[in-house]
């Protein structure tokens, strides 16, 4: 009797372990599906699906904010415009001879403002420099100016040049105390002292939409000629 129990249940047991076994090897096996048939055809192309669908709607979601900033861009730009139309950065003669003289009655006009009968300030010299062609886009136009004024009024002109309409600018600046000095038999001195200022009052003419057109064709010609004689015997 005792030995039926005992081979009873190590045949239960037996059948136990080949139930394990077999599930084992069955999950294996599901694994090994998995792992060959569904990942890299399923479930690696639905993840980047998903990726794509994100980085879409990622991508509406600013499509849609910049949208709805659009009328802020919109006045926001109109209002540069304005300021760029009531303020314009090229001189507004046509050719250099015509904005030469505009910057000379310009820069008179800001020195009589700075000191009223040239008092305190006065132009010594002011001469246009000729500029080279350099083949620039935007041409610009150079007067070499001097003047002999005081400390407030040399600020003054100074501040009124750069900052008025149309833009100008002011490059290569010297300043120079000029001291006084006194003469035998005089009772004040023969110079009030002041600056020796000495500078390039410039400004750009705005550039013609025809200049860079015929400038390409020039040199699309000159192209050709030199291919031309690099080829004739």
């Amino acid at each position: 009797m005792a030995l039926n129990v005992t081979g009873n249940r190590l045949r239960q047991l037996g059948a136990d372990r080949e139930r394990w076994l077999a599930l084992g090897l069955l999950v294996a096996a599901l694994g090994i599906a998995y792992a060959v048939l569904i990942h890299p055809w399923w479930t690696v192309p639905m993840l980047e699906a998903d990726d794509s669908l994100r980085g879409l709607q990622e991508r509406e979601l600013r499509q849609r904010m910049e949208l709805q900033q659009a009328p802020q861009v919109r006045n926001l730009l109109q209002r540069v415009r304005e300021q760029q139309s009531s303020r314009p950065g090229f001189l507004s003669e046509a050719t250099a001879e015509l904005a030469t003289a505009g910057l000379v009655q310009r820069l008179e006009t800001v020195v009589l403002q700075a000191s009223p009968g040239n008092r305190s300030c006065g132009i010594v010299n002011r001469s246009p420099l000729a500029e080279p062609r350099r083949g620039d886009r935007y041409a610009r136009v150079v007067v070499q100016v001097r003047l002999r004024c005081g400390a407030p009024e040399t600020a003054a002109v100074l501040h009124s040049l750069e900052s008025g309409s149309p833009r100008l600018f002011v490059g290569n600046l010297n300043l120079l105390s000029t001291r006084g000095y006194f003469v035998p038999g005089s009772a004040g001195p023969a110079n009030d002292g002041g600056l020796d200022v000495s500078f390039d009052l410039y400004g750009y003419l705005r550039p013609n939409p025809a200049a860079p057109a015929a400038a390409n064709a020039r040199g699309g010609n000159a192209n050709a000629n030199a291919g031309g004689g690099a080829d004739a015997p």
